[in-house]
Order: C-alpha cells, then sequence, then structure tokens
C-alpha cells in the first residue's frame, strides 16, 4: 500500500461525490443531454457520502473504536461535524433512523436497521477507509470489522456482503494488482468467506460472472446496494483513468453522487493521487480539511503498523 493510493482514495471519493451532486435524480436520458461534467457547477461541494466516510477516516486514526465512529456520525447529523457548508444534507432514511437510534442511548452494535427494506448504499458508500486501516489484517479480521462498521446503520446481512465486497477489491488493488487481477482474487475470497450465506447470491452477477462484460443497459445506478455496488464496479472495470470512471458513474444516472463516490474511491485508489485532474482537487470544498485527514490516517497506520 502507497501513500498516494490512500490520499487517491480519499480525495477521489469526495471528488466523484462533488461532480455527481448537482445531477442526482437525474434519468439516464436527462444525463445523455449534458456533453460537459464540471466539478464548477456544484461548485465543489459534497454530500452525506463523504462527509460520513471523512467521519470514519479521522475516527480511525486513534484506532478502531465503534463508538468512536458513532459519535462522530451523531455529530455529523445534529452539529454539521465535517460537512462542507456546516449542515448535514443528504441523509437516507435508514441512517437517519439509526443515527437516531444512537442518539437515544442504543449501543452501536445494535443501532443499525435489519429489515430487507434497508438495503440501500449508506453503509457503502462510506466504507473505504477500512480498506487502508485493515489492509494488513487477516480476511477474517477485516471483514468483521467491516460487517460491525456497516451494522452501525445498516445492519442486514445484504449490505454486510456489499461493504465486504467492496473492502475486498480495495485491498487487492491496494496490493499492486492490475483491475481484472484484483476482481478475480476478490472474487475468490468473498465466495470463498460467505459460502453458504443465504444472502450471497444477491452477488452472482459481481461474484460468478464477469461483470464488465454486462451490457450497460443491464446496469442500474438507483440506491439499492445491491445494483449500487454493481454499478460502481462496472465503471472501474470498463474504464482505464480516474476521470472516465467518475464520468461513467455520473452518465450512468439517478443516484449519482453515490455512484461517482463509491467508483471514484475504488479509481482514486488503482490510479493514484497523481491521476487526479488537478483543477478538480483544487475545486473541491474544504479541500485542506479532506487532504489533512487522508494524512492523518496514513500517519497513524505507519506509527501503528
Amino acid at each position: 500500500m502507497k501513500k498516494e493510493q490512500l490520499s487517491g482514495g480519499i480525495l477521489g471519493l469526495c471528488i466523484g461525490d462533488a461532480l455527481g451532486v448537482p445531477y442526482e435524480g437525474f434519468s439516464r436520458k436527462q444525463m445523455a443531454r449534458y456533453q460537459k461534467i464540471s466539478i464548477e457547477k456544484s461548485p465543489g461541494i459534497w454530500s452525506d457520502d463523504s462527509s460520513l466516510t471523512l467521519c470514519l477516516a479521522q475516527s480511525l486514526t486513534g484506532g478502531f473504536n465503534l463508538k468512536n465512529i458513532a459519535d462522530k456520525f451523531v455529530a455529523w447529523l445534529e452539529d454539521g461535524y465535517l460537512t462542507p457548508q456546516g449542515t448535514a444534507f443528504g441523509i437516507g432514511k435508514t441512517t437517519r433512523m439509526a443515527i437516531n437510534n444512537l442518539k437515544r442511548g442504543k449501543d452501536p452494535q445494535h443501532s443499525g436497521l435489519t429489515g430487507e427494506d434497508s438495503n440501500g448504499n449508506g453503509s457503502l458508500m462510506r466504507i473505504l477507509p477500512l480498506a487502508y486501516y485493515c489492509y494488513h489484517m487477516e480476511i477474517s479480521q477485516r471483514l468483521d470489522i467491516t460487517g460491525k462498521v456497516s451494522a452501525i446503520t445498516h445492519a442486514h446481512q445484504r449490505s454486510i456482503i456489499a461493504c465486504c465486497i467492496y473492502i475486498q477489491l480495495a485491498v487487492e488493488i491496494l496490493s499492486g494488482k492490475n483491475l481484472i487481477e484484483a476482481y478475480r482474487n476478490m472474487q475468490k475470497a468473498i465466495a470463498s468467506y460467505f459460502a453458504g450465506d443465504e444472502q450471497l447470491p444477491y452477488y452472482d452477477r459481481i461474484l460468478n460472472d464477469d461483470l464488465s462484460k454486462v451490457s450497460r443497459d443491464n446496469i442500474f445506478s438507483g440506491g439499492y446496494v445491491v445494483e449500487s455496488l454493481e454499478a460502481s464496479i462496472w465503471c472501474l472495470l470498463n474504464n482505464s483513468s480516474y476521470q472516465d470512471t467518475v464520468l461513467e458513474a455520473i452518465y450512468l444516472g439517478h443516484d449519482t453522487d453515490t455512484t461517482a463516490a463509491q467508483a471514484g474511491g475504488l479509481a482514486g485508489t488503482y490510479y493514484g493521487l497523481g491521476e487526479i485532474p488537478p483543477h478538480w482537487i483544487k475545486s473541491l470544498s474544504k479541500k485542506e480539511d479532506v487532504v489533512q485527514i487522508a494524512e492523518n490516517l496514513w500517519e497513524s497506520i505507519i506509527i501503528n503498523g
């Protein structure tokens, strides 16, 4: 794992989010009318995707503490902690209900929603920092921690598996593998780890097929966690630069900020900070705060091994 991968991933996620914010809810047909997507349209303002990712990253600088992560999520919703404009926005229903559970004193191990209708992408969109923090861990420890962090808000096993797929793919990328090799290794690792799990068949297209071969018309980019994960990985596998990956994610339409954030986090990790267009970085709201959190996380990982 290299520093520019971590910085590229964190900044890449926030930039993808900011690029997608102005187009959230637009259909694919509507998106086809836009010939040029510009970060200045936001201008550079990121949503809950980035805020909660930064909350997790900042918490991990002090080690893994579920209560501390949860407290930062509450501070985000109540006080605008780590927001671009001082107020939380873009929050999903499941995430809001779970954070309200935390505010009422529920333990973060039991605050997340468990219903099948609570499988939005609200934990997937913020899970990336665990790939860096858990990089050197055995897969069982890494995915156990991933499941616990997802379950603060999204505790259904389907959402947990989505987060584990995303994290394991990011870890394979961090080890220096090319995208195809990283994808294949992730497929094997996840299929083995969750063998027999009744939720695993929901991820057949990701785990048992070659997702990159699925046609664009059959990739859906709404807020459902399975489709959201498919869309972000599909964009990564079907493009050859950070820029093209996030733009593809936005042109898919619908949940544009989250798809671009998730795809941007993976692409930034793979291509590194140096491959993100400099003017996109320059235009990012509160860029210095984002850079500092990435720096803090890197330093804490190096110090603590």
